[in-house]
């Protein structure tokens, strides 16, 4: 079951949604962090997440804070501590954009 906010924006506009589980090829630092040479944006946001759960990277006193290990930070530009709603945007710099 998707929730009521995200079913809204899939039927408002189905190409967000294509966006995000439509394949692309990915650079070296984050093909060596998935092990994948293609995935889709959403796919990849699982791989992160599931690794900063696996992990317990997340800060123990703020959950909102995940604090990044060398192989993290390598695919979220170098920082060592990062917002959870600022993974989706760090992420996004790695897919190029498809045109219209």
């Amino acid at each position: 079951m998707l929730p009521q906010r995200l079913k809204k924006t899939i039927t408002d506009n189905p190409k967000k949604l294509a966006n995000l589980i439509d394949l692309a090829n990915l650079p070296s630092p984050v093909r060596e962090f998935v092990g994948q040479s293609q995935i889709s944006r959403l796919g990849c946001f699982f791989r992160v997440w599931s690794y900063i759960k696996e992990n317990n990277l997340q800060d123990p006193n703020n959950k909102n804070l995940v604090n990044c290990d060398e192989k993290l930070s390598s695919i979220l530009l170098g920082k060592p501590q990062v917002e959870l709603a600022e993974l989706p945007a760090l992420i996004k710099l790695h897919f190029p954009k498809v045109p219209k």
